[in-house]
């Protein structure tokens, strides 16, 4: 099964290599790996998603939260959120073909970002089905290149990782971010 990790950590140098190390020693497979800064100055979050079973997953998070660095950290698996994934995606674009897809990629809800004389890159934001279906439909025309950012997850409602964070550590939050987050 496939699970989604976030956490918030400090944004100091070496801070990804620990944490990915925490997944490396323990065998797991990480399938999706991105990170960005937060609106808080100073933290960033990751988003990790592996395939691994339950058991393994649990003993994971105690290891996570051995890391001086790491403030919270949640599996987002059974929990409603928001997942989102961006693709940039080089097609061959002939005369002939070229109008096909552009309007894929209006189908798809995708932009065209850049056109060439024999080529097409087209920028789609979506779940990763979403994603997936798009690139799937453009391989008969030839995919040139392609890059894709991983996935970004989020709680949905109004629950936050830093109120987690602060409720969970009896930690009190700057003023800048209550008055932000409205609590």
């Amino acid at each position: 099964m496939r699970h989604t990790f976030v956490a918030l950590v400090e944004d100091k140098p070496g801070v990804l290599n620990r944490v990915v190390s925490v997944f490396r020693r323990r065998n797991f497979n990480i399938e999706s790996l991105t990170v960005g800064h937060t609106h808080q100055v100073g933290i960033s979050r990751i988003t990790i998603v592996v395939d691994s079973d339950q058991t393994e997953v649990e003993r994971i998070m105690p290891y996570m939260y051995k890391l001086i660095n790491v403030l919270q950290v949640e599996d987002l698996t059974h929990t409603a959120r928001v997942s989102r994934d961006l693709a940039m995606v080089k097609v061959n674009a002939t005369t002939e073909n070229r109008s096909a897809i552009m309007q894929f990629a209006e189908v798809f809800r995708a932009r065209i970002v850049d056109v060439g004389n024999d080529s097409l890159i087209i920028e789609i934001t979506g779940d990763e089905e979403k994603v997936n279906g798009f690139v799937d439909v453009l391989r008969p025309y030839g995919i040139i290149e392609m890059v894709r950012t991983g996935i970004i997850a989020m709680e949905r409602g109004t629950s936050t990782l830093l109120n987690n964070m602060a409720e969970t550590q009896n930690i009190e939050l700057p003023i800048e971010y209550k008055m932000a987050s409205g609590n």
